[in-house]
């Protein structure tokens, strides 16, 4: 994956590296006690959400990935963290929320190696989840965010439609536990929950969620949220044309 080369930056956010100093104060955001991190890519064309085509031209995809960043980091934003990193393969755009996030470059190699390297950067209880799932709610993440969230589970996961994952939880974040497990497989959840269970973790489950990876996901997940931006963009269709 690519490194950010530099950008321009919302006051209040913090690429590491580069200095950016707050034109306002900053606002008070709900402090907790688990580290958020979203990994996510630049909404590129061409280049995210690629199985999105024929239905939507490479342009409207990204389109279609740009706003379920922007409702994931908004939701994030409004919940209670220790801090809240956004785990970016790209550069920062204006979809990034003015203050309340550090922006930290992913690393090289496969998608396990950059997950792993996502929890090396972290101590304490710590939550990641994808851009895929713009439905996502405090409500859903409640049962991990929860002031006794740690005290009965050593990990929280949350399993997704597809057979993958769309959150993973650690209290005590371990690179090795992602490591060598197989991405972007039907069988990625299953394999990923028994590396948690077999290391002796108890392991707390949250909802099934659906990855929006297909024009059907989008659909489908745009109607379960259709006031919002991810809601409102495939709202307007994808024509296939607009390049």
């Amino acid at each position: 994956m690519s490194r950010p080369r530099g950008a321009d930056l919302p006051a209040g956010n913090a690429v590491r590296g580069v200095s950016c100093a707050p034109e306002a104060p900053a606002e008070e955001l709900p402090a907790g006690d688990t580290t958020l991190l979203v990994i996510a890519k630049e909404p590129v064309p061409g280049r995210v959400k690629t199985r999105l085509t024929p239905e939507y031209s490479p342009r409207e995809a990204a389109e279609v990935a740009e706003a379920a960043l922007a409702d994931t980091l908004h939701t994030v934003r409004s919940l209670p963290a220790r801090r809240r990193l956004l785990v970016l393969e790209g550069r920062p755009g204006p979809w990034l929320p003015d203050s309340g996030f550090e922006v930290v470059p992913q690393s090289g190699g496969g998608l396990d190696e950059r997950l792993a390297h996502a929890f090396a950067a972290c101590s304490g209880p710590s939550l990641l989840i994808g851009m895929d799932t713009p439905q996502v709610t405090g409500g859903l993440l409640a049962p991990a965010l929860a002031p006794d969230a740690w005290d009965r589970v050593d990990a929280w996961f949350g399993p997704s439609e597809d057979g993958g994952f769309w959150a993973l939880g650690l209290a005590d974040p371990d690179p090795e536990l992602l490591r060598g497990v197989p991405m972007s497989t039907g069988h990625t959840g299953r394999f990923q929950r028994a590396r948690l269970v077999g290391a002796g973790l108890r392991v707390g489950d949250l909802d099934v969620l659906t990855d929006v990876d297909t024009a059907r996901d989008a659909a489908f997940v745009a109607s379960l949220v259709p006031d919002g931006r991810f809601g409102r963009t495939v709202g307007r269709g994808g024509t296939g044309r607009g390049r």
